[in-house]
């Protein structure tokens, strides 16, 4: 069956252009996608990013898995001839830990993945979500993350201000292999602003929220083409969920990290990355609305400059 992307409803795309030719489409797809019972991560493929086949099971929990819920935003990366899913996962078992970011590996891009890491990668004591992967110049693997807002279920409330982390990984990509380190927090972006909820309603009590937090969510690493280091990365703006854009002065990982004033995404959506269609043409993709179940994957072309990213209909 042939679909639009307007035909599924999917947070946190994110998209694989195949070793084949054509491309494969990840994101979170349960329908329970903020607490309940998950089922896993589907896949989509497509010809020509216009047209879909789908859904098709790209992960399934094992018997035995230590989560059960939200099951989050899966990046797809090829690394030493197989393909490796970054991924976030919670337990509904306190005795679990808390939210954290596993490797999960396949042999073909689609599919089927299974556990890679001995659970997540990320801090034990820290809920972290949104994972992706970053190569730094000399070949080392390195894991971006948010460590967010929400706090440990029966602990202390979150963060108030999120952060954003780099973390290096072992080559294999099955531990990590260095402390994190703190690139920024959501308030060194002059857009970010507290998540407000519509009136009446609460969030969620497994998620902890400290008062009026700042989110960091979504990261996404690309070079432009002068060789400058881009990192998209989604929190709250004056019309909603949104996306910013921040330049490492030092073109590493580990930065300085420094925020574009305003939001290249202002409106309602956002956890956004990159890619190069076949025309060459860059293109924003991500979810909007940010209401569930609304989520819809969008494509909108961009321009990458030196050092930023724009969007094509703002000149």
């Amino acid at each position: 069956m042939s679909l639009s992307l307007a035909d599924i409803r999917m947070r946190d795309p994110f998209v694989l252009a195949l070793p084949t030719g054509g491309w494969a489409l990840f994101g979170t797809t349960d329908a329970h996608v903020w607490g309940g019972p998950a089922t896993g991560f589907d896949v989509y493929t497509s010809d020509d990013l216009q047209r879909w086949q789908g859904p098709m099971p790209a992960f399934r929990p094992p018997p035995g898995f230590w989560a059960d819920t939200q099951f989050w935003a899966p990046e797809v990366f090829a690394h030493q001839g197989r393909f490796v899913m970054v991924a976030t996962f919670a337990s509904s078992r306190p005795q679990a830990g808390p939210r954290g970011i596993q490797v999960l590996v396949a042999d073909a891009p689609t599919g089927p993945y299974v556990p890679w890491s001995d659970g997540p990668i990320t801090p034990r004591d820290w809920p972290c979500l949104d994972g992706t992967l970053f190569w730094d110049e000399q070949g080392a693997p390195w894991l971006v993350y948010s460590r967010g807002a929400e706090g440990r279920p029966g602990g202390p409330p979150g963060l108030a201000d999120g952060q954003m982390l780099a973390q290096r990984l072992a080559h294999d990509l099955r531990r990590a292999a260095g402390e994190p380190q703190l690139l920024f927090a959501a308030s060194s972006a002059p857009w970010a602003q507290p998540m407000r909820l519509p009136p009446g309603v609460s969030p969620p009590e497994h998620l902890n929220l400290s008062k009026n937090p700042l989110f960091t969510d979504g990261p996404f690493i690309v070079r432009s083409p002068s060789g400058a280091l881009l990192m998209l990365w989604s929190s709250f703006g004056e019309q909603g969920y949104a996306m910013g854009v921040a330049t490492s002065r030092s073109g590493r990982i580990t930065g300085p990290w420094v925020q574009q004033a305003r939001p290249l995404w202002a409106r309602n959506g956002g956890h956004g990355m990159l890619l190069a269609d076949a025309q060459g043409q860059w293109q924003l993709v991500f979810h909007a609305p940010n209401d569930t179940p609304n989520e819809r994957v969008q494509c909108v072309p961009v321009v990458m400059g030196d050092d930023n990213i724009r969007l094509v209909n703002e000149g």
